[in-house]
């Protein structure tokens, strides 16, 4: 009994022990589920709806301590105010400060769009707003929407959106609009408070902010105007019980409408013609940046501190532009000016606008320098060599003599961008360092591998297109896996700085049928339009591009090298074959975009049919996620969205769902009321 007895004591203080070291472990105590909800509006002074107020101070109490993220540039207060109010927050409440005078018998709106958040989980409060009015009423009409970028479908987060009761010509370019709001991260907007009547919509990319449109801003447009008005619906809640029994409840609500509105913003690209930048690149080249393309080109004269002065640049320089013709490059051909001319003065004469924004002739004269600090070592110790090695070497059988350069001879530099292995349907592309001055095409030679013999093929070197002084392309009926050779000998090629280029001498090898994939896309109801539809990198970049013409439905793309791609179109409304911006001041909006909603994934030796009904989505919900660059925030554990699947959806209420009709697919919404609906 007695080894019982201890053996129930040993137990019982093991027990006792165990309690006490539970007891004193120092651990984290649990802090209940994270906060996921943002903050709840208490009260406020003045009141929401409140009327006939006169104070210039409103303040917001709060459920929990919030934070303001970019309240000067989020938060807006409509009518517009000259002098943006002050908005700060302590702890809990948050006070906002007008500095202009109210107006009387006006409803104003105080929207802090996704300003708030909570302070310790950032939980944003979105969409929020205040009213009140100066006089005895307060209107309550709303027009909402959506804005995205028109030539890629971005959402436009921060944009000024507005209206005007009274427009004409000069309204949109002179005065500001008479009510804003504007758009959240997913570029949505609610412009609160309107009083019955008809309204032009814009929304504009306010820089300035002024409220109204200048020419250099972004601006989206919608065609027609816009009444706004209500309806009522039955709105169900859900009400839980303290034993977490939930019940329905239906009550009465209202839906302001319209709630569809859809605004592509554009640039109409306005750039003044000035002469932005100058600069010396190096020894043998300058260039001038200019504001907007040169409808004339430049003409650049020297001045003094140079051989040849009076001389204009078509006798002494070789212009190269850049793709959008505003910058210019020129080399200085002149190998006497390059070598004896570290500053250079010229008079370089170029378009600008005068105060009536005609464009005038106007002459600068600037000064280009260039500074080698290793000028002077590099001219010695060239002149050292120069006496240390021979210049020419005499065959003793012969006699021929050859040149022999010293060994920091400067060649011409010669690159195949295709390397060794040839893209089929595309040209070879023969590049050099500098621009040339000569080519000897008989000592240029291309062959084709017959057997195991070399034959030589007829060819044309031509100048490209896009780099002329610098690129040389061979257009060849390539056969796929044919074995090619390029070879340039010695001194076939020489630049107009004197310098030849070595001999190169490369095979290549023409890629197989099999190493590409083939794409034709389908395109419904689009036969009686030209559309271009491209292929995109995961940056959103086109890749390759067809022109679909009209009375076709397919869009073809051949020898498609393997690899994951995005897809758009552009509705070619002027058949140039280029997406084209709009201009409010004619009323003519951009051209249409699309997105495919999904990935492509092409294999080699794949031939895929696709089809694309360009209506099947809502136009916002069709860029794919990946690509997306205006991307909301996420909110902490979230996860981004999976990319659009074409799987029959539940149907729900979406304002933005597609239309068959093609003036209103753009607008993609299901009209719930009896707003006016049409094209933006």
């Amino acid at each position: 009994m007695r080894n019982a007895a201890d053996t129930m004591r040993l137990l019982l203080w093991c027990a006792v022990a165990c309690l006490l070291a539970a007891c004193a472990n120092m651990g984290r105590p649990e802090g209940g589920a994270r906060d996921e909800l943002p903050p709840k509006f208490v009260r406020s002074n003045p009141a929401p709806g409140a009327k006939n107020v006169s104070r210039k101070t409103m303040s917001v109490t709060f459920d929990e301590n919030i934070q303001l993220e970019d309240a000067f540039s989020k938060v807006v207060v409509s009518p517009a105010q000259k002098t943006p109010p002050q908005v700060s927050a302590n702890g809990r409440n948050l006070t906002v400060h007008f500095f202009d005078t109210l107006r009387p018998n006006t409803t104003y709106t105080v929207d802090f769009a996704d300003a708030i958040k909570d302070l310790n989980e950032g939980n944003i409060l979105d969409g929020f707003a205040l009213d009140f009015s100066t006089g005895d009423t307060i209107d309550t009409l709303r027009i909402s929407g959506m804005v995205l970028q028109a030539e890629n479908l971005e959402p436009a987060q921060g944009m000024l959106v507005g209206v005007y009761s009274d427009f004409t010509d000069t309204t949109l370019t002179t005065l500001p609009l008479d009510r804003i709001a504007r758009t959240n991260q997913l570029g949505q907007f609610t412009i609160r408070n309107l009083p019955a009547g008809q309204y032009h919509i814009f929304a504009i990319n306010d820089i300035n902010r002024d409220y109204h449109w200048d020419r250099s801003e972004d601006i989206a447009f919608y065609d027609g105007l816009i009444s706004p008005s209500t309806e009522p619906i039955e709105v169900v809640d859900t009400l839980y019980s303290s034993t977490g029994e939930d019940s329905l409840v239906h009550r009465e609500g209202i839906r302001y409408l319209p709630n569809d509105i859809l605004l592509t913003w554009f640039n109409v690209n306005y750039k003044a013609p000035y002469l932005a930048d100058y600069k010396r690149l190096d020894q043998r080249r300058i260039s001038l940046t200019f504001g907007a393309p040169q409808d004339s080109l430049p003409t650049l004269t020297i001045v003094d501190g140079a051989p040849g002065a009076g001389r204009s640049d078509k006798e002494w320089a070789l212009m190269h532009p850049n793709a959008t013709g505003d910058s210019l490059t020129y080399w200085i051909a002149d190998t006497t000016m390059v070598a004896h001319s570290d500053s250079l003065r010229l008079a370089v004469r170029y378009q600008k606008l005068d105060s009536l924004e005609q464009r005038i002739w106007t002459t600068d004269t600037l000064r280009f320098f260039f500074k080698d600090p290793e000028k002077n070592k590099k001219k010695k110790d060239k002149k050292k060599k120069e006496d240390e090695e021979p210049r020419f070497t005499v065959d003793s059988i012969t006699g021929d003599t050859t040149f022999l350069p010293p060994p920091d001879f400067e060649y011409l530099q010669l690159t195949l961008k295709s390397g060794t292995s040839q893209q089929l349907g595309q040209p070879l592309v023969l590049e050099t360092n500098l621009p040339l001055a000569s080519l000897d095409t008989a000592g240029v030679h291309f062959d084709m591998q017959v057997d195991t013999v070399w034959q030589p093929m007829p060819f044309t070197l031509r100048p490209d297109s896009l780099n002329p002084l610098l690129r040389s392309c061979i257009d060849i009926d390539w056969k796929p896996g044919g074995k090619y050779r390029l070879v340039v000998d010695t001194m076939a090629m020489r630049s107009v700085y004197g310098p030849f280029n070595r001999p190169l001498k490369q095979e290549i090898t023409a890629k197989q049928l099999e190493d590409y994939a083939n794409l034709d896309v389908t395109l419904a109801g689009l036969d009686s339009v030209q559309a271009v539809v491209e292929l995109l990198n995961s940056s959103d970049a086109p890749l390759y591009r067809v022109v679909k013409p009209v009375g076709e439905s397919i869009a073809r793309f051949k020898l498609l090298a393997p690899g994951a791609y995005y897809m758009r179109l552009f509705i070619d409304d002027n058949l140039n074959g280029k997406w084209d911006t709009g201009n409010p001041l004619d009323s003519l909006q951009p051209e249409e975009v699309y997105y495919f909603a999904k990935k492509l994934d092409l294999k080699k030796n794949w031939d895929v049919e696709q089809a694309w009904d360009i209506t099947e989505l809502p136009l916002d919900r069709q860029k794919p996620y990946a690509i997306k660059k205006n991307k909301p925030k996420l909110k902490r554990g979230e996860k981004a969205p999976e990319e659009e699947k074409n799987e029959e959806e539940e149907d729900y209420y979406d304002p933005f769902s597609p239309r068959n009709e093609r003036d209103a697919r753009r607008n993609m919404g299901r009209q719930s009321g009896a707003g006016s609906f049409g094209r933006f």
